[in-house]
């Protein structure tokens, strides 16, 4: 088999606080209370399409022993610790130039390491689709997902036709739109949300790296006669933090010729927010979903408590808020002002 599979594992997951932090991001955290961490979920559902061996972790030197420690199916020479994040396209740059150079021919799937997918059985079928559409050709394909509500937190995908389950030519990439244009997206019919997961042989996105990302790739090219060497990490230290900081999605998917989308309902959620992690945990008659040993609501509606951490958690009274506890910091702010909390977690300046 020369499909491989790269997670990108380097976020640091700033707006689920404080249950994620810079020194244990989401990734690493069994966030829906099911028993395996982000990253051992995505593992998982790829296990249908690549061996053990042939997946790599792209994440940042301060994590790579929790990698190993969640993974440790995953050969440690294939966990690649950036000196700095510098955006996804030397991040997937980085990776594949390297796979490219042990696995000349390889077909890589390259994804988010803190997405959830509920419909795991469709997204094997979808990932197996994919990858034979680039197998032997200079295909890229994306996958899309289904939208199911105008959302204004998510990028998207225009297909040229209305498909589901099939690999059909992109027409644009956009941004983030604001409501009235969601909305529109979702009465059309052939926009998708960008999951931020592609498919490529590694010859191609290495060319298109070249073509589209020429600075980036000539980082790459001083770095790579040090791959599988002893001095790679002197040669990424000194290299990697000079490539532009930019992602995959403006170096090369806005500007390729030659990009497809594969879409389909997945179950897919970015986990990004606490309102999303709570749409994904069940929830008793008032609309309250909780994580935790002990947790008793009183008199509580549409609330979120995620406090596996803590011996026991009572609230009374609350709507719409989120409660947490991690580490001995304790969160409690209404879900309608989430986006304001890696502002509100940000430590007071002395």
């Amino acid at each position: 088999m020369k499909t491989h599979v790269v997670i990108m594992a380097g976020g640091v997951g700033s707006r689920l606080w404080p249950i994620s932090t810079p020194d244990n991001p989401k990734q690493f955290i069994d966030v829906l209370g099911v028993g395996r961490t982000l990253i051992q979920l995505t593992m998982d559902r790829f296990l249908p399409v690549c061996r053990p061996e042939n997946f790599w972790v792209v994440t940042s030197e301060r994590y790579v022993a929790k990698v190993h420690e969640q993974l440790p199916e995953i050969p440690l020479d294939q966990i690649l610790a950036e000196p700095v994040g510098r955006n996804t396209a030397p991040c997937i740059a980085y990776a594949c130039r390297k796979i490219a150079r042990s696995h000349p021919d390889a077909d890589v799937v390259v994804t988010p390491a803190d997405a959830l997918v509920l419909k795991t059985e469709k997204f094997a079928e979808v990932i197996s689709k994919a990858v034979a559409a680039v197998s032997g050709t200079g295909r890229i394909v994306t996958v899309g997902i289904k939208p199911t509500r105008p959302e204004t937190g998510y990028g998207y995908i225009c297909a040229g036709e209305m498909a589901e389950d099939r690999v059909v030519k992109v027409d644009a990439f956009k941004e983030k739109p604001d409501l009235p244009t969601a909305q529109s997206y979702l009465a059309a019919g052939n926009y998708f949300w960008n999951a931020g997961i592609f498919v490529w042989n590694v010859d191609t996105i290495n060319a298109q790296l070249r073509r589209h990302a020429p600075q980036i790739a000539g980082i790459m090219d001083r770095i790579a006669p040090a791959f599988y060497t002893e001095g790679e990490k002197a040669a990424l230290a000194e290299w990697f933090p000079q490539c532009d900081k930019i992602s995959i999605d403006y170096a090369v998917m806005e500007k390729s010729e030659d990009i497809h989308v594969i879409a389909s309902d997945l179950g897919w959620s970015d986990l990004g927010t606490w309102g999303s992690v709570r749409e994904h945990l069940p929830k008793d008659p008032e609309g309250n979903s909780a994580v935790g040993a002990d947790v008793r609501l009183f008199g509580c509606r549409n609330c979120v408590v995620h406090a596996g951490g803590a011996r026991t958690v009572v609230a009374e009274g609350l709507d719409g808020y989120i409660v947490s506890e991690a580490d001995g910091n304790i969160l409690v702010c209404r879900l309608s002002e989430e986006q304001h909390i890696r502002e509100y977690s940000q430590k007071k300046p002395d």
